[in-house]
């Protein structure tokens, strides 16, 4: 679970997990065409591959590789485990 909290501490990885869970199944080209068009961010190539793959260690992110391409998709799961942890419910006043 801390490595979804230290990936999760990162604008650009939120910003990456932004755009993956709107339109799931991008390259890499895609999301640096994404966030620079979209969000302003001039990252280079290396930087954003660097985000992906601190994202897809916490499993926030899962990705298949079709011939030479790769595509990256956004797991919820991790952020589901966390919700479960600290459930929300009827609070009783203090």
């Amino acid at each position: 679970m801390t490595t979804v909290f230290r990936a999760l501490d990162d604008e650009t990885r939120r910003v990456i997990l932004d755009e993956l869970s709107a339109r799931d199944g991008q390259t890499l080209f895609e999301i640096c065409s994404t966030l620079s068009t979209r969000h302003g961010l001039s990252s280079t190539r290396q930087a954003i591959s660097q985000h992906l793959g601190v994202l897809e260690a916490a499993g926030l992110v899962v990705t298949e590789k079709r011939g030479r391409s790769k595509f990256h998709y956004f797991n919820p799961e991790p952020l589901a485990e966390i919700a479960r942890r600290w459930p929300v419910g009827e609070r009783s006043p203090e």
